[in-house]
């Protein structure tokens, strides 16, 4: 902003110094103001390029806020446009309208006439004063001939051949001492002594001289000098009509452009202080929106933009506290949900162990030798609902404990190929497709948990296609954000699930198998999450489910 208000300073000094150099010397000063003001326009081009190349490499690039920043710019240049186009050309409009006037004014044989005319009443009065000093005579008072008669003087020839005043009359100071002509006529003039005057010299008798200084008028000199200085700087002002437009252009091009180029810097300087704080809260936003409330945004502005940044701080603050809350109460109810469904799932299983023993204790007491018609049976039956607890214990373990991935690099299709081969020899109608997977894709996973997320899922498959179907397992690269994925598909032609059920399915204890836990996809789930990524399913009843897994991808892995 300083330096624009210097230029604009420069401009308007500058400017007059030119305009004052065109109409009074005469002259366009072309070298000075071409070195001096081509070179501001020069170098404001070179900041100008250089900003509309960051801008547009911005904008290719699709980097945040270049779009806004753009259309803020385009905005700001238009409004320049708008504001400098109708000066301009209500200017140029003037400026040809101005010429065209000026041409049709002959001042030149104006200025002709007018020196013609003073010329012959300068002629004529000196005719006039030539009768009137011949007829001055005798000893009355000259000055009282005529009001034009400034002074007299009058001379005699000295026997020695010099001249001594005889007479005088008028003032003092245009008394000579000697005789300023000594042949009868008018006196060469001699400025500034005969300004506005003319002397005539006549010989009234022998060896006398008279000498009579008539007044021309009150400024007479002073208006003729003037009218010949006026006739020759019109004449200087009217050879520059034919170099009108190329003033102009020069003249526009040394006051105007400069102050334009500055103008469009300063907008984009403006747009990008728009833009920044903008494109940070855009980008706080994001990080809010993945769930990190520990953003906060620097800002030194005292504007609404200041305002805008320091509240979006106090929101995130406002934000991570409630989140702490909302996650404490959360775990706490979850924790309550889990122990109350946990102890239902163990007591189901409690109930016919119970049931086995007192039989057995029952047959023991009342008939002894026969109880070996009861005991396999029943302690079958105990040893069963008891493997059932020793599973639901296990899986409630890995649901509640802290889990930490491993960071081995694992290729998907290979560990895939692992996982599924023992399923091909027990369920011989199923039919594994793994063509999709592409074989250069690896992902940092733990291998075991990584097992057990894809034998979960193959698992229900089987269990939804009652043993007959096609399991389709693929992979795809997908981008989100900055980071890209490997997006796991696990795809069955089963009987799909309910649209009641969808909401469920990834809830501990749920389950519509007679002899499941409900924990399986809820473990799927938070191994997935522990690995960073994401996990979600489509389904459709009579057609199918088909399981998402996303996970990040190994960085040296092939894209």
């Amino acid at each position: 902003m300083l330096m624009y208000l210097i230029l604009c300073i420069s401009t308007v000094l500058f400017s007059r110094i030119f305009l004052i150099r065109i109409t009074q010397d005469r002259e366009i000063p072309v070298i000075l103001y071409g070195l001096l003001f081509f070179t501001i326009p020069g170098v404001l081009l070179v900041f100008l390029a250089v900003s509309l190349l960051s801008l547009l490499r911005d904008f290719i690039t699709r980097r945040r806020g270049s779009k806004f920043q753009f259309r803020l710019l385009a905005y700001f240049s238009l409004i320049v446009l708008f504001a400098a186009a109708p000066a301009t050309i209500i200017t140029a409009q003037a400026a040809v309208e101005f010429v065209r006037f000026w041409r049709t004014i002959d001042i030149n044989a104006a200025m002709n006439f007018a020196q013609e005319l003073a010329m012959n009443t300068y002629v004529l009065q000196l005719e006039r004063f030539e009768s009137m000093a011949r007829e001055i005579s005798g000893d009355a008072d000259p000055l009282a001939f005529s009001e034009e008669i400034l002074s007299v003087q009058d001379f005699a020839l000295q026997p020695d051949g010099t001249w001594k005043t005889t007479g005088f009359w008028g003032k003092p100071a245009q008394e000579f001492t000697a005789p300023a002509a000594f042949q009868e006529g008018f006196v060469s003039r001699e400025m500034p002594r005969d300004i506005d005057m003319v002397r005539y010299a006549s010989c009234p008798k022998k060896n006398t001289l008279r000498i009579i200084c008539f007044s021309l008028g009150v400024g007479f000199d002073g208006a003729v000098a003037a009218l010949e200085t006026e006739k020759t700087r019109f004449n200087a002002l009217n050879a520059l009509q034919i170099k009108i437009k190329p003033l102009l252009v020069f003249y526009y091009g040394v006051f105007f452009f400069p102050t334009l180029l500055m103008t469009l810097i300063i907008a984009i300087s403006f747009t990008r202080q728009i833009t920044q704080p903008i494109m940070e809260l855009t980008e706080a936003t994001r990080q809010v929106a993945s769930g990190d409330f520990k953003v906060h945004i620097m800002t030194r502005r005292n504007d609404e933009l200041g305002l805008l940044v320091g509240s979006f701080n106090t929101m995130v603050q406002d934000l991570e506290r409630f989140k702490a809350s909302l996650v404490k109460a959360e775990k706490i109810s979850i924790w309550q949900s889990m122990a109350e469904q946990l102890a239902h799932e163990i007591k189901n299983p409690l109930t016919p162990i119970k049931l086995s023993a007192e039989r057995v204790l029952r047959r023991w007491r009342n008939n002894p030798e026969r109880i070996g018609e009861i005991l396999e049976s029943s302690m079958l039956a105990i040893i069963q609902e008891t493997e059932m607890l020793a599973t639901l214990l296990t899986e409630f373990r890995t649901l509640s404990r802290p889990l930490e991935p491993s960071q081995t690099c694992s290729n998907v299709r290979n560990l895939t190929e692992e996982i599924i081969a023992p399923y091909g020899s027990s369920h011989p109608k199923v039919s594994f497709d793994v063509r999709y997977i592409a074989p250069d894709i690896s992902v940092k996973v733990d291998p075991h948990r990584f097992s057990q997320v894809l034998t979960n899922l193959i698992i229900n498959g089987i269990d939804a296609m009652d043993g007959n179907g096609t399991i389709e397992i693929r992979t795809d690269l997908v981008k989100k954000r900055e980071s890209r994925y490997c997006r796991l598909s696990v795809k069955d032609t089963g009987k799909g699930i309910p649209e009641l059920e969808k909401s469920q399915i990834f809830t501990p204890y749920f389950t519509t198998k007679i002899s499941g836990t409900g924990l399986g996809l809820p473990i799927v789930e938070r191994i997935v999450q522990d690995h960073g990524g994401t996990i979600w399913f489509n389904s459709a009843e009579a057609v199918g489910t088909t399981f998402f897994i996303d996970l990040p991808i190994e960085e040296t892995g092939a894209l």
